[in-house]
């Protein structure tokens, strides 16, 4: 079992939260706010709740399925995902598996309820269904994604977010249901539900909010039947600040699904960039953290409540990493996560434990709760509640992850430099570049790498030491044959000598060959043996036809590189052969398919292949199944994680 260990400096810190004191009482403290380490905290905080809930339920809460869970294992499968490590997904697998029967049934689900809540956890069902293939999480993942198809819905076709909360969208509900119902669609090819899957953002971006401050309203009854609903636009009362935390985390969650040319995506990206703008202006200037009735500040009873702070830290976040907010907004994720590590952890038998979180809340009912600011800061808070946990971790690692943004992916079009003539008669470059949107480029790539924070360039030059200041990756890529190019550019000593030093200090390089007959290999072969790797003059995996089948590679090894992958597309690819520094990445029939080196600080990664190239990386031409989109993301999340941020821009 894990033990979380924390340094002195940071125990001397938050031991004024263990005082009892929230961040609002620490005074004079504020001007302490240490930026913290977002690796760390998103590890030990992942590994305190497999430590202390090995049945991923916290104290007081019965075996049932429920939505607090949704949100851990969700956290927790990001941690697997950026560590590697099988104790997160082996404890995501666990605690999905209890429920779960081998013809897909659920415990304790009872579809006829129609709660959206008891869609959260089908998330991590389809994580482990798109990384095993188990029949059964997709047969759970199915019935989930019937009760969202038989979803009692308003005149506006808005989901109900209970059968016995008729005509009421909540803000909650767009976390519990659409990112599972946008995942589910990109899985199984369902597109044409992206539209509907808008459609509940936009219905409640339309109604619940509030054209005074920008803020939303917890719910909205279409019917305005409600005794908390304002008889004249059927909004609840206040502005509580979790409600509005699940709607920009499902919003901005869904977003990694809808596709660029889905004709409500830039209005969805609005929507996030205009309730983003309201939320932080109501961020405490002090603390940095958002009060429980956000535009309330500190009025009596109110108070700085943890789980919409992490929230909205993660959203911020993620929005800055993907392209959808400005920089200014990563600094108050960042400035909101440093004071909750702070401020408002304190250590309980050496584990965190964070304090603050608002339990759970609701709008009518028995006994009926009006959605008054007198509600909301009345209810109870819990320490450790998982609905606060789940996005603390998940924000710790948007902000880990907004370290790519000083990393440069450069791409060698100098060894790789071939170019065609086009209809027009004129001489274009093409093949594996970024700029080649054909079947033959990279461009799917480049935006893969950008996604995952990172800058693309290339080099149309020799390789020397002034260019790879410039690089955390490198990539060489399938160097010219003199079939391909008049005057082929051999990688020299020179050049070898250059790239070999700057490995050795810290640099990522890529090769992607080819098979024997489409790549030089002489020259390539002296870099690669610099590091215990030969390119073999030999193709494998040749594909006839579109037998896609002839090119697979399924099994694969439960490595960073292979996250959430299950089955990859190579055709005709070079074998290689491995000794030290080098090891095996994928072996078949004793056959090395890839390999990796650590060279004194840096990493050298090879395959046989160009790879990933627009026709085969994602499924425009391979059948579903093929996982090849998924690969480039997973193998480029490793290689950032093991770059080095550039120093010349």
């Amino acid at each position: 079992m894990m033990k979380i260990i924390v340094p002195p400096l940071v125990v001397l810190v938050i031991a004024v939260s263990g005082s009892g004191l929230s961040g609002a009482a620490c005074g004079s403290a504020a001007a302490a706010n240490i930026p913290v380490d977002p690796v760390k905290w998103s590890r030990e905080l992942a590994g305190a709740v497999i430590a202390k809930y090995p049945t991923c339920l916290p104290c007081d809460t019965t075996m049932t399925w429920n939505y607090e869970q949704g949100v851990i294992l969700n956290a927790l499968w990001r941690v697997w995902r950026a560590t590697g490590d099988s104790a997160y997904f082996d404890y995501v697998r666990r605690s999905i598996d209890y429920y779960l029967a081998d013809e897909g049934s659920i415990k304790t689900y009872d579809a006829n309820l129609f709660r959206l809540d008891d869609v959260a956890p089908g998330r991590a069902v389809l994580d482990l269904y798109r990384s095993t293939r188990e029949p059964r999480y997709k047969l759970a993942a199915e019935r989930l994604r019937k009760q969202l198809l038989e979803q009692p819905r308003n005149k506006d076709g808005g989901f109900w977010h209970k059968k016995i909360y008729p005509h009421q969208m909540w803000l909650d509900g767009l976390y519990m249901a659409e990112p599972f119902y946008a995942m589910y669609a990109k899985t199984f090819d369902e597109p044409s539900v992206y539209r509907d899957i808008a459609r509940q953002f936009i219905l409640m971006a339309r109604h619940a909010r509030d054209p005074k401050t920008g803020l939303f309203y917890h719910g909205w009854d279409e019917s305005r039947t409600q005794k908390w609903a304002n008889p004249a636009n059927g909004n609840s009362p206040t502005f509580w600040g979790r409600a509005m935390g699940w709607y920009v985390m499902g919003l901005v969650d869904v977003l990694d699904y809808l596709p660029e040319e889905q004709p409500e995506r830039n209005e969805l990206v609005t929507i996030f960039r205009n309730l983003s703008s309201s939320i932080l202006r109501y961020q405490d200037k002090k603390t940095h953290l958002w009060w429980q009735v956000v535009d309330r500040g500190d009025a009596g009873g109110n108070y700085l409540e943890s789980s919409a702070s992490a929230m909205f830290a993660y959203a911020f976040a993620k929005g800055v990493n993907n392209g959808y907010l400005p920089a200014r907004y990563l600094r108050a994720a960042r400035a909101a996560f440093d004071w909750l590590v702070q401020y408002e952890i304190k250590m309980v038998n050496d584990y965190p434990v964070l304090l603050n979180t608002c339990a759970g809340t609701g709008l009518g009912g028995m006994p009926f709760r009006d959605g008054s600011f007198n509600y909301y800061v009345t209810v109870p808070r819990r320490d450790d509640d998982f609905r606060g946990l789940g996005p603390a971790i998940m924000s710790a690692l948007e902000i880990e992850k907004a370290s790519n943004a000083d990393k440069v992916v450069y791409l060698d079009s100098y060894h790789n430099n071939e170019w065609v003539r086009s209809k027009q008669g004129k001489e274009i470059r093409y093949h594996y570049i970024w700029e080649d949107t054909a079947n033959s480029g990279y461009s799917q790539l480049g935006k893969i790498i950008r996604s995952l924070g990172a800058r693309i360039n290339e080099s149309r030059e020799v390789i020397s030491s002034r260019i790879l200041a410039k690089a955390s990756v490198y990539m060489i890529v399938d160097p010219d044959t003199r079939r391909e190019t008049r005057h082929p550019h051999y990688i020299d000593n020179d050049e070898i000598s250059a790239l070999v030093g700057w490995v050795e200090k810290g640099g990522v390089l890529v090769i992607f060959a080819n098979d024997s007959g489409n790549c030089e290999f002489e020259h390539l072969n002296k870099l690669a043996g610099q590091f215990g790797i030969g390119f073999n003059y030999d193709s494998r995996n040749d594909v006839v036809g579109k037998n896609y089948e002839m090119g697979a590679f399924a099994s694969l090894p439960q490595k960073p590189m292979f996250e959430n992958v299950r089955k990859i597309f190579l055709k005709e690819i070079s074998t290689l052969t491995v000794h030290k520094p080098a090891r095996s990445e994928l072996v078949r029939d004793k056959d090395v398919i890839m390999a990796s080196a650590n060279y004194g600080k840096g990493l050298v990664f090879a395959v046989g292949d160009p790879w990933f190239y627009n026709e085969y990386i994602d499924n425009r031409k391979l059948p579903a199944g093929f996982d090849n989109y998924d690969a480039a993301r997973s193998l480029f999340a490793w290689l950032l994680k093991k770059a080095k941020p550039v120093t010349h821009r």
